[in-house]
C-alpha cells in the first residue's frame, strides 16, 4: 500500500514535470516559428524598398539610371509580387510631389497637412493621387504601359495574393498571414516616413524643404538623404560621403560594373 501510494505520486510528479517540458518546448517552438516570420516580413520589406528605391525612384521617376532589360522584368517582377504597385502611377504620383513640393498641389505635403497625417495616411494620399486620370497623365506621359503590364503588372493585387500564398504555403496559414502583414505594414510605414519625416526632422545642407536622416537612410536603402535628393532630383546617388548608408545606390554601382545598367551623368560626374 505505501509502494502503491510512492510509485502513485512519483509518477503523477512525473507526468506534470513532463507535461510541463512539453508546454515550455511547445511556447520557445511557437516564439521562435514567430519571429522568423517576422524576419522573413523584415527582409521583403528591405529588398522591396531597395528595389523601390533603385527602380521606381532613381531610374524610372528621374532617369537618373537606366537598368538593361532582363534586369527591369526582374525588378518589376519582384515589385509586383511584394507591392502591387503601378510603376507608371508610382512615377507620375512622385513626379508631382517634386513639381510642387510642399505647396497645396503637393501630393503628400507633411508642411500643408502636418507630418503625423502624412506618416499614417500616406497610402490614401498616394492613392488618391495616383487614381487621378490626369496626374498620371500629365507627369507619366513618356511610360505608356506595355504589354507586361496589361498582362500582369497592372493587376497588383493578384501579386499580392501571390506572395501571401506562397508564404502560407511555406510557413502554415497563421505564420504566413503574419510575414506577410508584417511586410506590408512596415513597408507602407516606412514609405510613409520618407514623405512625412524626410520633410519634417532632420538636417538640410541645401536649399530645399527635405531633410537627410541617417537611420531613416539605414532603414530605406538610402531614401532618408532626402535633402541631398531634392538637390540634385536626376543623380542616382543620395549619400555623398563615403560612409553615407545608401544601400540603392551601392546596388546601382554593381550593376553598373556588370555592364547592366547605366548611370545618368550629373555635374560631370556619375
Amino acid at each position: 500500500m505505501v509502494l502503491t501510494t510512492v510509485f502513485g505520486r512519483w509518477g503523477v510528479t512525473s507526468f506534470h514535470h513532463s507535461a510541463l517540458e512539453i508546454s515550455t518546448s511547445s511556447s520557445k517552438g511557437v516564439q521562435v516559428n514567430v519571429v522568423f516570420s517576422i524576419l522573413i516580413g523584415a527582409f521583403l520589406t528591405q529588398i522591396s524598398t531597395l528595389c523601390t528605391s533603385a527602380y521606381l525612384h532613381r531610374g524610372l521617376a528621374h532617369k537618373a539610371v537606366s537598368f538593361h532589360g532582363s534586369v527591369v522584368f526582374l525588378l518589376r517582377l519582384f515589385l509586383w509580387l511584394t507591392t502591387g504597385v503601378r510603376a507608371r502611377e508610382w512615377a507620375a504620383v512622385h513626379r508631382k510631389h517634386h513639381a510642387f513640393t510642399d505647396t497645396d498641389n503637393d501630393p503628400h505635403s507633411p508642411a500643408q497637412i502636418g507630418w503625423l497625417r502624412v506618416q499614417f495616411t500616406n497610402f490614401w494620399l498616394y492613392k488618391r493621387a495616383a487614381n487621378d486620370p490626369i496626374t498620371v497623365e500629365k507627369w507619366g506621359k513618356d511610360l505608356a504601359p506595355d504589354r507586361y503590364d496589361k498582362l500582369l503588372f497592372d493587376k497588383g493585387w493578384l501579386g499580392l495574393l501571390t506572395t501571401a500564398g506562397i508564404l502560407c504555403g511555406c510557413l502554415g496559414w497563421w505564420l504566413g498571414l503574419l510575414a506577410f502583414g508584417f511586410h506590408v505594414v512596415s513597408y507602407l510605414m516606412l514609405s510613409g516616413a520618407v514623405n512625412a519625416i524626410g520633410h519634417t526632422f532632420g538636417s538640410r545642407p541645401s536649399d530645399n524643404s527635405a531633410t537627410n536622416l541617417h537611420w531613416l537612410a539605414a532603414v530605406t536603402s538610402g531614401e532618408g538623404y532626402h535633402n541631398n535628393h531634392h538637390d540634385a532630383p536626376t543623380s542616382a546617388q543620395f549619400g555623398r560621403r563615403w560612409f553615407d548608408l545608401d544601400a540603392a545606390w551601392w546596388l546601382i554601382k554593381v550593376t553598373e560594373k556588370l555592364g547592366i545598367s547605366d548611370v545618368r551623368k550629373v555635374g560631370g560626374k556619375k
